[in-house]
């Protein structure tokens, strides 16, 4: 009933204006003695009550669902932007864990391959090590055995080319034994200077 009211009131208005106009004498529009201008008046007041009541129970109500389906659309729209803005945010807090833990990981296995390259590389080295001590040895062995051999030929011509100087020199032979013991001699006393020096 409350829709109603306005237009009645309304209506009345127009009614009681022009009585009030042609009362002060004034606009010639507003007389009512011409039946033209209260049929313009009266159908106008039908008009917009027609109007009114389309607008009102019809027009505007659509105006309302559009509004109001526009406003459930955009909190919808609103809501879907907040929850992938949270599931953007969680993702990306994922992505930045796991790369914090991927780098941590991949310095963890470049420490451990880093570890087993060492020790890897102190195995082939105490290996090398072991190996040329080996063959150390085995060459200062073969260099004894040759300074052994080369001093018993250098003994063997010294006691040949004393013999041979003693022959001269006197005449007459020494006999070999001799002669190795002053050539031992001396070669032993030789050899406890070098070895003092």
């Amino acid at each position: 009933m409350r829709p109603l009211l306005a237009p009645a009131i309304l209506a009345l208005t127009l009614f009681l204006l022009p009585a009030a106009a042609r009362a002060a004498g004034g606009m010639p529009q507003l007389d009512f003695a011409n039946p033209l201008t209260t049929y313009q008046v009266v159908w106008g007041a039908v008009i917009f009550v027609i109007l009114y009541l389309l607008y009102s129970r019809w027009a505007l109500p659509q105006v309302a669902d559009v509004l109001q389906t526009r406003e459930t659309r955009i909190e919808g729209d609103l809501e879907a932007a907040r929850g992938a803005k949270t599931a953007a945010d969680t993702a990306i807090a994922e992505l930045v864990r796991a790369g914090h833990e991927a780098h941590a990981g991949a310095q963890a296995q470049i420490a451990e391959a880093l570890a087993a390259a060492k020790a890897e590389a102190a195995a082939q080295a105490a290996t090398l090590n072991a190996k040329l001590e080996t063959e150390i040895a085995a060459a200062e062995q073969r260099i004894g055995a040759a300074r052994t051999a080369a001093l018993g030929a250098v003994q063997q011509v010294a006691v040949e080319a004393a013999q041979a100087m003693v022959t001269r020199l006197v005449g007459t032979g020494i006999a070999p034994a001799a002669v190795e013991q002053a050539v031992a001699s001396t070669l032993a006393a030789r050899r406890a200077r070098s070895q003092e020096a």
